[in-house]
């Protein structure tokens, strides 16, 4: 490993000692609460719905989770090491592919996902 990868490894590290960070994939349906400043409150935002990709890059890892809302598709990118995130994973999908960007183009019926039922695990980042 070279300096970078080891100060990386490192921040990975303390993070993942203030947090957890369960295992989840593509497919699975997540509810993601954020934390958000405004002026001096502090309130928390959630956002629910299935993970359509994750980006796997050390300490720029990612995910972009989809849902409908009232009729309209939205996405959003969460940084995965962001201490401004908790994550909890309601349902576990079954689906075969990485990125799930078809659903972009499916409306109700067909853009459901199976659900699968998977072992419940400590993750490990």
């Amino acid at each position: 490993m070279n300096l970078l990868q080891q100060v990386e490894q490192e921040q990975i590290n303390k993070l993942i000692d203030k947090k957890t960070i369960p295992d989840f994939r593509a497919g699975d349906t997540v509810q993601v609460s954020v934390k958000i400043l405004e002026n001096n409150k502090e309130r928390k935002q959630l956002f629910e719905g299935v993970v359509i990709a994750r980006r796997n890059r050390s300490i720029g890892s990612s995910f972009k989770v989809r849902k409908i809302s009232n009729g309209e598709g939205v996405e959003r990118l969460f940084h995965l090491y962001s201490p401004n995130i908790e994550i909890k994973v309601l349902k576990h999908g079954r689906v075969r592919r990485a990125k799930l960007y078809y659903l972009r183009n499916r409306s109700g019926k067909s853009a459901r996902i199976a659900e699968q039922r998977r072992q419940e695990t400590q993750s490990v980042a």
